[in-house]
Formats: C-alpha cells, sequence, structure tokens
C-alpha cells in the first residue's frame, strides 16, 4: 500500500508561472538557492490536506505577482488502492475551492484520502514560544490520526468567538449563552479526547522503534485545568470572562509539554540542535503510527532540514524515511546535503529565471 503524488502541477501559484512534475513513490529532493521557489513547491503539496497549508496563507496571498490571476493547483493521488485527481484554486480575489474526482468537496475530505506532514524552519522556535505553536502543531498531529478533528475545533472556535461577542458586549442574560456553551462543550470533549489520543500514539510509536533521535515524553496541559463538566464551568465564570472580554478556560488554551527522555530536560531547556532533533523524532514518530493506522506512510514535507543537521545525522534521517517507504519532498540549498539519499531519490533543481521559478529534473544529485 502506498500514499504518494504521481502528478503534480501548479499554475501561477506563487513564484512558478507553471510547474508539471511527474513523480514516484520514493523522497524528492529539491534544491537551489534561496529564494528560487523550492518551498513554494512543499506549499502547494501542504494544500493538498485540510488547512491553509505550511504558511497559513490566505487564498489571495498565493496568486503569482504582478498578474494577480489568481491560481491553480491539480495532482493525481495514489492513496491506497485507489487513485484521486485533486484540484484546488482560488480565482482572483476568491476564496479557496476543492475538487475531488471532478466533484466539490470540502476541505476536509481531504483528510480522508492523504495524511501530509510537515516542518518547516519556522517551527524551529516552536519549544520556546508561545502556546499557540505548540497547539496548532499538536493539532496537525491529531488531525493526521482522525480527520474529524478539524470539523471539532472549528465548532468550539466558532461558538467561542460568538461567546466573546456577547462578553465584550457585556451581555448579562444567561439565555444568550446556554447554546453556544453546550456547543463548546461538547466540541471540546472531542478535541480533549483527540489530542490525548494523539499523545498516546506519538509515544507508542517513539516506544517501539529504535531510531537515533531522541525521545520525547508529551503530556497536554492547560493554565487552568480544563473540568469534565465545561459547559456548567463556563456558565459559573461568565463574570470573570466578561472582566477579561474573552473565555478564559477551554481547549483553546490547552498546551503541549515536552520533555528529552534521556536527560529529562524540559525541551525549551535543551540545546537548538536538541530541539530540532526532538521535532524530527515526533514528525518521525507520527509517520510510523499513521503506515500503521491510514494503511500507508505519510507525505512528508521537510523543508530546509538537512542544513540543520551533520552528515551522520541527515544520513540517519534518510535512511528511517527510506525504511517507511515514504514519500519525502525535502528542501535544501546544494546538491551536496542530500548526497548520502544517493540513487534512492528523485532530484529537482529550482531556479530563478526573471522572478520566474523553473523546475529540472536530475537524473544525479
Amino acid at each position: 500500500m502506498e500514499l504518494a503524488l504521481r502528478e503534480l502541477t501548479l499554475s501561477h501559484f506563487r513564484s512558478h508561472k507553471r510547474a508539471e512534475l511527474t513523480l514516484g513513490p520514493q523522497p524528492i529532493a529539491i534544491f537551489g538557492p534561496n529564494g528560487a521557489g523550492k518551498t513554494n513547491l512543499l506549499e502547494a503539496v501542504s494544500l493538498l490536506s485540510p488547512g491553509r497549508g505550511l504558511r497559513r496563507a490566505g487564498a489571495a496571498d498565493l496568486t503569482r505577482r504582478p498578474e494577480a490571476l489568481g491560481w491553480k493547483i491539480t495532482a493525481v493521488l495514489q492513496s491506497l488502492q485507489q487513485t484521486h485527481e485533486i484540484e484546488t484554486w482560488a480565482e482572483a480575489g476568491g476564496p479557496r475551492q476543492l475538487r475531488i474526482d471532478d466533484k466539490a468537496a470540502p476541505q476536509t475530505a481531504l483528510g480522508r484520502i492523504a495524511r501530509i506532514l510537515w516542518l518547516v524552519p519556522s517551527m524551529d522556535r516552536l519549544w520556546i514560544e508561545g502556546a499557540e505553536g505548540r497547539r496548532r502543531f499538536l493539532d496537525r498531529a491529531t488531525l493526521s490520526f482522525e480527520p474529524t478533528h478539524a470539523e471539532a475545533v472549528l465548532s468550539y472556535e466558532k461558538a467561542m468567538r460568538e461567546r466573546n461577542r456577547l462578553l465584550k458586549d457585556m451581555v448579562r442574560d444567561p439565555h444568550w449563552y446556554t447554546a453556544i456553551e453546550a456547543q463548546m462543550a461538547d466540541s471540546a470533549t472531542a478535541i480533549q479526547s483527540n489530542r490525548n489520543q494523539a499523545i498516546a500514539e506519538l509515544e507508542a510509536a517513539q516506544a517501539a522503534t529504535e531510531t537515533t533521535f531522541p525521545t520525547a515524553t508529551l503530556a497536554l496541559t492547560s493554565p487552568d485545568p480544563i473540568p469534565d463538566d465545561l459547559q456548567s464551568a463556563l456558565a459559573e465564570n461568565r463574570h470573570r470572562d466578561m472582566a477579561a472580554g474573552r473565555t478564559l478556560i477551554g481547549p483553546h488554551r490547552a498546551d503541549l509539554d515536552a520533555i528529552f527522555a534521556d536527560k529529562d530536560v524540559p525541551a525549551k531547556d535543551c540545546s537548538t540542535g536538541e530541539q530540532k532533533a526532538l521535532l524530527i523524532s515526533l514528525i518521525l514518530a507520527n509517520a510510523r503510527a499513521l503506515t500503521r493506522d491510514f494503511g500507508a506512510p505519510p507525505i512528508l514535507l521537510l523543508d530546509e532540514v538537512a542544513a540543520h543537521l551533520d552528515a551522520t545525522r541527515r544520513a540517519a534521517l534518510y535512511d528511517e524515511i527510506c525504511h517507511l517507504n515514504a514519500q519525502a519532498f525535502m528542501t535544501g540549498t546544494g546538491s551536496e546535503l542530500f548526497a548520502e539519499l544517493g540513487g534512492r531519490a528523485r532530484y529537482l533543481e529550482v531556479t530563478d529565471t526573471n522572478g520566474i521559478s523553473i523546475v529540472t529534473r536530475k537524473d544525479t544529485p
């Protein structure tokens, strides 16, 4: 069983005026100078999963400039024993749209046919910055195991925005809050359960496999413990929330704690290299767990990952990816960063010509 892109076409997407790629199931090493458009290829692939992609960009930001004609991504995806044709696009000034096998579909449908994980340089500071980034990281992992998690999060956030609007308007009539808080409580139960299950899956995958990357002990925390009866707690907390102008308890305030298991040191206190290695370890653990649960390894997007690793760690990473049989898109400034892959990968060089990205297939690194 496999999960892999067979074809990928970009039209007026970021720096790519037109790019047509024929791909195989093996890892894909993408190299070229900074600013040539390597990460844009990974971003295009990330938009074949639910959400706003690895840069969290709005639809209007993805169109090629200066034309601003809108953009389109088409792909042929081999998913287990089925082949799917995917089209996602946005016309100038319009919202992102999606078709799967020639039928209009919501973004959540992508989570049922594909699993895509990514690691980008902006995540290198995950353990030392605010909880929002770690929560997003955990939710991406959770979504990979449970596609309905996105719907629970969206439902919760929509209800919370309505409640926060009432709080800011100093609405005191309890009848306005009852249905909203019931919806928040129902969604919160699903969110907490999904997140805890994802953490259990990640830790089990780490424990079951020998790896050269460090393992992490994970825990879901919150500044205020989330009560079992969240609906009653929200009702009791309205006065305090009204003073703050926002909801102060719930899964939207959760955080992901990680400890470098071998050293018993919190991730935030580890060296930069150790923090990066922990991130890679969690991505690999996520991939191993999905291989078992989904039936095929996920597609991996690893942006500039090689630049942060020495030759030994690079070789170990490439060996693990190949052992997983995962289609991994990896970027780096030079082909020498992928020397340890040898003939196990497909190589693409990205160059810039007058502001237009050009992708060229290379037989060897």
